[in-house]
């Protein structure tokens, strides 16, 4: 914190210090013009090496400045990165923002937090840093021009004189304000414009992001037509909206851009009455004019960033949509109350369990499974088999009743979607565990054990893409090698070994018994899991007519 302030300082002092290097161009404007009036040979040699000194001070300032600048950018994108993906993997957050889980959705919440915390911060920090410099910039360069401007403009009006004192300091604040005013009226609509803008390009990339993650079902159903036409609508989406931000851009450019280029000789002009009027000389003319462009240039800040007011605005607004996301998901009470039991038994009393939108779902009210026992959790499809188990790990939010946990409860669910995460083959083999936790010799020896036969060259490959290659199958036996290595006391089987033929179900679960003989077995699936030597019969829980057998 101190060092991020401490740099800040920094970047200031080079900014300020540049301002002040500003002031000294303007006096050389009139020694310089003063001295060519003049012809003077000695004098104009002098202030030519003066100016390249001031060059090479303004660039000097200017570059360590931005490389200063950048050094803030990072720690202070590391912070926002840090708050925000906190506030997205607090308290499960990221799931419950999944689609049909809350009515409040953040859309895309990998590009708010990689690209919008990058936007936002990169903007922040050139747009605050700058106005600051503008406004120390605009007090010094005011009270340079008001001191040269001490001519005043008189005319007459219906026969009365009009006298105007000091007017180009009066000028400079008229421009500007009337610019600045149209300014906002035509590029007002630019903000929600940009901010539509993010969100289809966001969108877009999902869609194609999203082939990638499903590339074999896709080609297997030779579905590349029908995701061409995806991403052909979410494309034209991006165009159509862009012709509208370009429409309103020329429309803002068609003033900001004469502006632009005006404002270096409207102070020339603004000043000519007095020079020819014989109140100041040419290197005094010059001094007034580079004086007044820098007023007004300071006081057309908002004018020239403009857009990039707006883009960090419409950024602002997104990351404060998914904090206000995070933050109200977070915060949403569950009905369904968890606590600790004193038995060494899973407790459930009253339990209802509805849909998001309020449809019952077809679960015992009441059941109880002591510790060691082997569970067979029955019924077809869509009968809230998974539910029941999501509400046991305390994901489900709809719904009613009490579930109590054993003591020391040390729970593994398991579902029939293995993850795999982005590291080495190792790291997926413990997930999620830290690779450093264990020894190769332990991981090795539980790979054998399930029957994960892997060649030698994937086995050794360290790289995220590694484990990638594994088949349906062989990714469920890697879930069993993670309940091996974890050693959990409850373990949760959701469906996990449907891409086992019998034969290999019945040697992992059986090698899972042995292993772990202890373990609470939960096995939830719509067909009999087969029989475990020395082991009771599995105790059935039929979904279907919400009974314990």
């Amino acid at each position: 914190m101190v060092l991020g302030l401490g740099l800040c300082a920094l970047v200031l002092a080079a900014s300020f210090t540049g301002v002040y290097v500003g002031t000294l161009f303007i006096a050389w404007n009139k020694a310089f013009f003063d001295a060519l009036q003049k012809v003077a040979f000695d004098e104009t040699v002098r202030q030519v090496g003066v100016f390249f000194i001031l060059i090479s001070c303004s660039a000097a300032l200017f570059l360590i400045g931005q490389y200063l600048r950048k050094l803030v950018y990072i720690r202070w994108r590391r912070r926002l990165n840090g708050i925000v993906l906190d506030a997205w993997l607090e308290n499960q957050t990221y799931w419950r923002l999944q689609p049909g889980i809350l009515g409040q959705l953040a859309d895309n919440p990998d590009q708010r937090i990689a690209e919008d915390c990058r936007m936002f911060v990169d903007k922040l920090l050139e747009l605050s840093i700058e106005l600051i410099t503008r406004v120390v910039a605009l007090v010094t360069f005011l009270w340079v021009l008001w001191e040269l401007s001490s001519f005043p403009l008189t005319f007459s009006v219906f026969d009365t004189q009009v006298v105007i004192p000091r007017y180009m300091v009066w000028a400079a604040f008229l421009y500007v304000a009337l610019s600045s005013l149209l300014t906002h009226m035509l590029g007002a609509p630019l903000k929600n414009l940009l901010f539509l803008q993010q969100r289809r390009e966001a969108d877009y990339r999902f869609a194609l992001a999203r082939m990638r993650d499903f590339s074999d079902e896709i080609a297997l159903a030779r579905g590349e037509a029908a995701e061409r036409r995806i991403f052909d609508q979410r494309f034209s989406e991006i165009v159509a909206n862009w012709h509208s931000v370009i429409t309103r851009e020329f429309i803002l450019g068609c003033f900001t851009r004469p502006y632009f280029q005006t404002v270096l000789r409207i102070p020339l002009f603004l000043a000519l009455p007095a020079y020819l009027a014989g109140q100041v000389t040419l290197g005094g003319l010059m001094q007034i004019r580079l004086a007044f462009t820098n007023v007004v240039t300071t006081l057309s800040w908002f004018i020239f960033n403009y857009r990039e007011l707006a883009e960090w605005v419409a950024t602002t607004d997104r990351l404060a949509e998914m904090l206000s996301c995070t933050e109200h998901a977070r915060a949403l009470d569950s009905g369904i109350k968890l606590s600790e039991n004193t038995l060494p038994q899973l407790a459930i009393a009253g339990l209802r369990l509805t849909t998001p939108q309020g449809g019952p779902l077809d679960v015992p009210p009441d059941l109880t499974i002591n510790s060691g026992e082997r569970i067979w959790i029955k019924g077809q499809s869509g009968l809230g088999k998974s539910t029941l188990i999501k509400a046991i790990a305390g994901l489900w939010l709809h719904g009613s009743g009490q579930i109590k946990h054993p003591p020391g409860w040390r729970p593994a669910f398991v579902s029939q979607d293995i993850y795999l995460p982005l590291s080495d083959f190792r790291s997926a083999a413990i997930y999620p565990l830290e690779p450093t936790s264990l020894d190769q010799s332990q991981v090795d020896t539980a790979l054998q054990r399930i029957g994960l036969d892997l060649p030698q060259t994937l086995h050794c490959v360290e790289t995220p893409s590694a484990p990638s290659g594994l088949s349906g199958g062989e990714r469920q036996r890697l879930a069993f090698s993670r309940l091996l290595l974890s050693a959990p006391d409850w373990i949760f089987l959701d469906e996990t070994t449907n891409a086992l033929d019998p034969k290999s179900e019945e040697q992992l679960l059986q090698t899972l018994v042995n292993e772990l003989p202890q373990t609470t077995l939960v096995f939830v699936s719509h067909k009999p899991p087969p029989a475990i030597a020395g082991e009771t019969p599995w105790r059935v829980i039929d979904l279907e007519r919400a009974l314990v057998d």
